[in-house]
């Protein structure tokens, strides 16, 4: 579950370091193509013997792979696992910046791109024909990837729009009905609070910043910004991120939600006893949940977050990555065809939804009834794929991540995270997080907006 976790999988990611992490080896050369390329070149290329190397974490992809071999018996792909989270993009850029090493291609986060495009370390898709997907990918998601003078810096492969697994028998017992607000989820947990002190409603972890910015993107906040490589806004303590401090410190206080570390003992051990009515997840957490919690088998169901404005449903996003190709590659073609191949593919896609239990990013297999369908008992036959795939109709695609995402992090966990668990000041613990996020982007050269 470590590739799911925002700050252990970006621990490494020090704009510091990033900026001369590519200061080695060819700047692109050959492979950085700025025209289109001809399918007789393409056609060639992919005839052409050559060996990718591929890093990757993700188990068992090399049957994902093998379909790209058969379409093209000429190219062979190396798939290597370099490590997840800090060993995988540790090992990346110093191998970036070292100038040798570097693989073809490379599973990236979302929020980790911009950390790798500032530096020009990935190659542009576009030249390769990768523009041309775009229909085919959720709309958000698209946004996730491309550049304002339409690059496209990676294909997205799997994704996490945001959800509320519930307990149906606790909601039962106790007379709630499934909150469609945020102030019905608050009246819910004062209700069942009180009803059994042992039972809160939820769990916001005070140690997952990758919630906390989920919550943010549902809630239409612009944290972050870029302009070019040297302007960056950083506004982490506005208007909106105010409204989200002021209501989760204030379920906090009142002792209404917990706010234990996820992903600890402690945490499992809480979903099997009941502690936790509800999990504010991604749509990889179904999946997880139904093999973490074996004992509530039957008793959970989905439903979309609660909502800040009914009228104008919306979501934000917890995980997921893509598949990029390295600026150096000497084999821009075949890279940028395989990334294409590999998450375009239907084969391909379908097999990461049913083998590796990833969340689609394609619009056909989100509407494939195969998928959507499916009525996992755990969830009471309940088609938990298609009210995933429904919330992340929702999911707004203008939210942007900071270069430092370790940064952003670690400073969140240790200002907005710590004011949680202590039931201290969450408002001043923004500001903080303001104050210390500027001081770090201004040393690192960046001319900062915001509050």
């Amino acid at each position: 579950m470590s590739r799911r976790r925002f700050l252990a999988a970006t621990g490494a990611l020090s704009l510091g370091a990033a900026l001369t992490a590519c200061g080695g080896g060819d700047p692109g050369g050959s492979a950085g193509s700025t025209k289109p390329v001809g399918q007789a070149d393409i056609d060639k290329a992919m005839k052409t013997p050559t060996q990718l190397t591929f890093w990757t974490w993700v188990p068992d992809i090399q049957q994902e792979v093998a379909l790209f071999e058969q379409k093209y018996p000429a190219i062979k792909v190396k798939v290597v696992n370099a490590g997840q989270g800090i060993t995988h993009y540790t090992k990346l850029r110093t191998a970036l910046k070292a100038g040798s090493g570097a693989p073809d291609l490379a599973q990236i986060e979302y929020q980790a791109i911009p950390t790798f495009t500032i530096t020009d370390s990935l190659l542009n898709l576009s030249p390769y024909g990768a523009s041309a997907l775009k229909d085919k990918f959720v709309d958000w998601t698209w946004g996730q990837v491309s550049g304002p003078d339409g690059e496209v810096w990676a294909i997205p492969q799997d994704t996490g729009p945001m959800g509320m697994l519930y307990r149906k028998d606790i909601f039962d017992k106790h007379g709630i009905e499934v909150p469609t607000t945020w102030d019905e989820f608050a009246e819910a947990a004062r209700k069942l609070h009180k009803a059994g002190p042992d039972v809160y409603l939820t769990n916001l972890a005070a140690n997952e910043p990758a919630a906390w910015h989920g919550l943010l993107w549902q809630a239409g906040a612009k944290p972050y910004a870029t302009s070019g490589k040297s302007t960056l806004t950083v506004d982490v303590d506005d208007a909106v991120s105010g409204k989200l401090a002021d209501y989760w410190s204030g379920l906090a206080k009142e002792g209404v939600i917990s706010t234990d570390p996820d992903f600890v003992d402690a945490w499992y051990a809480g979903f099997n006893k009941g502690k936790y009515a509800t999990w504010l997840t991604a749509a990889w957490g179904p999946a997880f949940l139904s093999g973490s919690a074996k004992s509530t088998a039957g008793n959970w169901r989905a439903a979309p977050l609660p909502q800040w404005d009914a009228a104008k449903p919306a979501s934000g996003n917890w995980g997921g990555s893509t598949t990029a190709a390295m600026r150096s590659t000497k084999n821009p073609v075949a890279a940028a065809r395989f990334a294409q191949f590999l998450n375009s593919d239907p084969a391909s896609a379908k097999m990461f939804a049913t083998k590796q239990f990833f969340f689609p990013a394609t619009k056909s297999l989100l509407a494939d009834p195969s998928f959507t369908g499916e009525a996992p008992a755990f969830y009471g036959g309940q088609k938990v794929n298609q009210v995933f795939a429904d919330i992340g109709d929702t999911v707004s695609p203008s939210f942007q991540w900071p270069p430092f995402l370790d940064q952003a992090a670690t400073d969140w966990t240790e200002t907005v995270g710590k004011s949680l668990a202590d039931k201290s000041d969450t408002a001043a613990a923004l500001g903080q997080w303001q104050s210390r996020l500027t001081t770090y982007a201004k040393k690192q050269g960046f001319t900062v907006k915001g509050a």
